[in-house]
């Protein structure tokens, strides 16, 4: 064997590509044999429409290893300059406690989690939700909060959107916006104002009287720091029965007193200062919360207190009929809106400083902001406010000005500078003595004699905060025992590992939910998220402070065009909703470009994503539902006839492919082809792109739009619910139409677009898992990836097809990257239902699939192709072993009412107690099959009433009373 051939084999033996995709070439062979075909390329060709097949490959290159891939990024991260960040305005330096850091930001027991729609299993990231709920309520001085929204803008959009449907000025049309709200948040309320045909004002808050509206946004304290009493404004605001709505910053509410306490309706912010990375931008949490006679109209999910089967208390999310699957069209909002990875950094962090240590650092912030403002003060430096929290605003000869902002990048230092003669410096977490004796230098010159020291004294003697009297907070926040027992490490790092071991994860097993691409989150994607050079960024630094994320999203958006066979790509959206959103945006205004704005009918397959419906709302479309046929597909005949009826006014059909029933539709394209004879647009639903890279593409196939799930199908992990990123893709003749910016321009889109994000670039910071997950898969990877997850999906299939009705199939009898499992037969023989068997699946180690959707009454089940054939036979395993159970209970071996599969999941606790009279064992309670008793996963409580815990909605953490009882 020659030296260079062994050098060869050596490098494929470290390739990544065998590292994400689960089988080896033996569980490959053994799964093709089972499914009667001889190679993966036979399977293909009998599962996906020759018509769309791609003729070429893809263009990403060779699959790179984990070195060289973090290697190179190491170096293009080393492009970005990171400078001391003043620039505020909502984002912050901020230490992220390490604790915090490795045990829950860099833990797969936390970012690979699913969202807690199964809440037997979850119960430790719902009490931490819970814990970010009622920091958010005690610090607004709200009734009531979310469990997080994507960003502050965002959430500002909510609040309007929440204001119009409780306002009791219905005749109003206006949502008034006060000047000094941050810039990025006026841009995104505006176009989100714009979709729904709502007028903006946007002037100085005295102002808000002078207007006929239905609700109003002030920023507390404003953009340019000014601490002012806004109880007045609010009075004005409510006296013409509308809804007051502030954004407040949470580090300064633990010293200013509650918005909710000086009547303000609704309140939100941001909680990345609460040790979440600047990030470029995100992810982050948005805090929101508002009074409890508005609860049904609160956007994004509730965590709630419940009961379990046992009366132990139980968390859930509450009131889940808002959800957009149920509710479609007429949901509150696309619920797919959270940041819950994020939110639980927020939450820990308060748990870990705790009331005491927040208002420490809160106060340390202000006091040196104070002896910035007092030190500029003497030197004759005129001051735009003469109150503050930590933002000081100097006013200044543009020349002057100039003078300073130069000297400060010559010292690696960013002001704020949006407005002609003055310039803003928002002190932070991270400022020391030596960074505000540096910044007197700067704007002062050498030679002014300053010292913080002597300063330091006179602001103390002189009680100067910068914070009016009467806004002082003077109740007490966090009294819960969360917030006061965990604050040495010891305890925190046990509590974090106390609710971990609560939750199932990507860690313990294989999530088969289908439609959610539950796959491989490689650690070496991970790595980078946690640079300095990448976590340290403020999002509206100068462009050339941020080469390096230039040169890294350049490369994504190039593959991402290649890879979608699109010709332009936004990465601004920070969920698939907001993908959505901004997709239907860019065919509204690609209408009104035509001189056509009156096409507002979207077409919406009844088996599509709750999703469509409920982003066709906020982009004020009309929702007209096209039927399928038996067999899953889109029925064609109804397409044409509801394409004719509403043709005139005809804007765009939504639809998912693979379908959302799991099957590639062989009429595909003449869907498309109906949609653009009657002049609409189609976009198509990303979801399910993890079964079309590098086998087919949406451009290819004839789609004008879609938006692409990174937290699925590009291996950004799924945090328990967020974070996601939603990137669209868009032919030529939608490109100008796709978001931009109002701080930071986003080469490629037009001048003047509005913005979907708070945020140029989304979430950036997460931007590089995608990255290195395309990198190291390259172009065979990529298209391997798309191959082996329908080969695991069929074999899925077929090994379940023998006890369950499957419900789907497409050409061939094959199935996509999915399949959906059919209960219904079941519940009618046996009284089991879709809900027994997800329960009785935690008992044996699993997540159950996605439950009764598309079809009530249905498990949607998607292995992926990260999962190795030994772990899906274990999952057939289970659910061989549960349809002998519910055989047990059709013969009457077993009554509906006591039997293994309605009393679970089974706790230890359960299984322990004194009492058991059930028909079952209870050994075979807790380990129905042996592969169970090697790795256990105990859930925590048991089956959760949920209709006890909307009847007594409790949205905070439990009183300390219930913790004795």
């Amino acid at each position: 064997m020659s030296n260079a051939k062994s050098l060869e084999q050596l490098e494929q033996k470290q390739d990544f590509i065998r590292r994400h995709i689960g089988p080896n070439a033996a569980q490959v062979s053994e799964m093709l044999a089972e499914l009667g075909v001889s190679s993966v390329e036979e399977l293909i060709g009998q599962t996906v429409p020759d018509s769309i097949r791609l003729e070429t490959g893809l263009k990403i290159g060779e699959s790179r290893t984990e070195v060289e891939t973090l290697s190179y990024l190491k170096s293009v991260a080393g492009q970005n300059k990171v400078f001391k960040s003043y620039i505020g305005q909502g984002y912050h330096p901020t230490h992220v406690p390490n604790v915090i850091l490795r045990n829950v930001l860099e833990n797969p027991g936390w970012y690979t989690a699913y969202t807690p729609y199964q809440p037997e299993i979850a119960q430790g990231r719902l009490e931490s939700l819970l814990n970010f709920q009622t920091l958010t309520m005690d610090v607004t001085g709200l009734d009531l909060a979310s469990a997080s929204l994507l960003d502050e803008s965002t959430a500002a959009a909510e609040a309007m959107a929440l204001a119009k449907r409780v306002a009791k000025a219905k005749k109003a049309n206006i949502f008034f916006i006060a000047d000094d709200v941050h810039t990025q948040t006026i841009d995104v309320v505006s176009t989100r104002a714009e979709q729904f045909g709502f007028e903006v004002v946007v002037a100085p808050a005295s102002d808000v009287v002078n207007h006929e509206i239905f609700g109003a946004l002030f920023q507390y304290p404003s953009t340019s720091g000014e601490v002012v009493d806004v109880t007045d404004l609010i009075a004005q605001v409510q006296d013409k029965k509308a809804i007051a709505c502030v954004a407040a910053d949470i580090m300064s509410l633990m010293l200013l007193k509650a918005p909710g306490k000086l009547g303000a309706d609704v309140v939100l912010g941001s909680a990345q200062r609460f040790g979440v990375p600047m990030g470029y931008g995100g992810p982050h949490a948005a805090f929101f919360a508002t009074r409890d006679k508005y609860k049904r109209s609160l956007p994004g999910r509730i965590i709630g207190v419940s009961k379990d089967r046992l009366g132990n208390d139980a968390l859930r999310m509450a009131m889940q009929t808002r959800e957009q699957h149920i509710r479609r069209e007429k949901a509150n909002s696309n619920i797919c809106t959270a940041q819950v990875l994020l939110a639980n950094m927020a939450a820990f962090y308060a748990v870990y400083h705790g009331p005491q240590g927040l208002k420490t650092i809160a106060q340390r912030i202000n006091r040196f902001a104070s002896i910035l403002a007092t030190g500029l003060k003497s030197k004759g430096v005129a001051l735009k406010h003469d109150t503050w929290f930590d933002t000081i605003t100097v006013v200044a000869e543009e020349a002057d000005k100039n003078t300073v902002v130069g000297r400060a990048a010559a010292n690696e230092v960013n002001f704020a500078i949006n407005h002609v003669g003055e310039y803003s410096i928002a002190l932070n977490e991270t400022t020391t003595r030596a960074d505000i004796a540096e910044l007197f230098d700067i704007i002062l010159g050498e030679g002014h004699g300053l010292d913080v020291a002597a300063i330091d004294a006179e602001v103390a003697a002189n009680d100067i905060t910068g914070i009016p009297v009467s806004l002082v907070r003077d109740d007490e926040i966090l009294t819960h025992p969360n917030f006061n027992e965990y604050h040495s490490e010891t305890e925190m790092l046990r509590y974090i590992k106390r609710l971990e071991n609560k939750d199932l994860a990507l860690n313990h097993s294989m999530i088969s939910l289908g439609s959610c691409t539950m796959k491989l989150n490689a650690t070496a994607e991970m790595i980078p998220v946690t640079w300095p050079e990448f976590a340290e960024l403020h999002p509206f630094c100068p462009l050339e402070q941020a080469q390096g994320y230039q040169t890294m999203m350049t490369e994504l958006h190039d593959w991402l065009v290649n890879i979608t066979g699109y010709d332009a790509v936004s990465l601004q959206p920070n969920s698939g909703a907001q993908g959505e959103y901004a997709g239907l945006i860019a065919i509204r205004k690609y209408h009104e470009s035509r001189g056509e704005g009156h096409r507002n009918v979207c077409l919406i397959p009844s088996s599509a994503h709750g999703t469509n419906p409920a982003s066709a709302q906020m982009a004020s479309m009309k929702v007209v539902v096209v039927g399928c046929d038996d067999q899953g597909n889109i029925d064609l005949d109804d397409l044409r006839a509801k394409a004719e009826e509403v043709s005139e006014n005809l804007s765009c059909i939504m639809v998912t492919y693979p379908s959302t029933h799991g099957v590639y539709e062989e009429t595909i394209r003449e869907v498309c082809d109906v949609v653009h004879q009657h002049g609409g647009q189609v976009y198509m639903d990303g979801a399910n792109m993890n079964a079309q890279v590098g086998v087919t593409s949406p451009g290819f196939i004839g789609s004008d739009v879609s938006h692409l799930n990174l937290h699925k199908t590009f291996c950004i992990p799924h945090g328990g619910g967020g974070p996601g990123v939603g990137p669209i893709g868009v032919k030529s003749h939608l490109a100008p139409f796709m978001p931009n910016h109002s701080i930071i321009n986003v080469a490629g889109t037009t001048e003047g677009n509005g913005a979907v994000s708070a945020a140029p670039y989304g979430s950036a910071a997460i931007l590089p898992i995608s990255w290195a997950y395309i990198a190291m898969m390259g172009s065979e990877g990529l298209k391997q990836a798309t191959e082996i997850a329908i080969v695991n999906a069929n074999y899925l299939t077929a090994k379940l097809a023998d006890h369950y009705p499957v419900l789907y199939r497409g050409r061939n009898d094959r199935v996509a990257h999915e399949c959906i499992v059919d209960l219904r037969p079941l519940k009618e023989a046996s009284g089991i239902t879709e809900m027994d068997v997800a329960k009785r699946l935690m008992d044996y180690g699993f997540h159950a699939p996605t439950m009764s959707f598309p079809v009530a009454g249905t498990l949607m089940i998607e292995p992926t192709e990260s999962e190795s054939k030994v772990e899906i036979d274990r999952f057939i395993e289970a659910m061989i072993s549960i349809r002998e159970e519910i055989a047990k209970v059709e013969s009457g071996e077993w009554s509906v009412e006591n039997n293994p599969l309605v009393f679970a999941p089974h706790t230890q606790a359960d299984v322990l107690g004194n009492e058991w009279e059930r028909a079952y064992d209870r050994f075979y309670a807790a380990f129905p099959v042996p592969a169970v008793a090697k790795d256990k996963f105990w859930p925590t409580v048991t089956r959760i009433d949920d209709v006890y815990g909307d009847r007594n909605l409790i949205c905070s953490c439990p009183a300390v009373e219930t913790y004795a009882e």
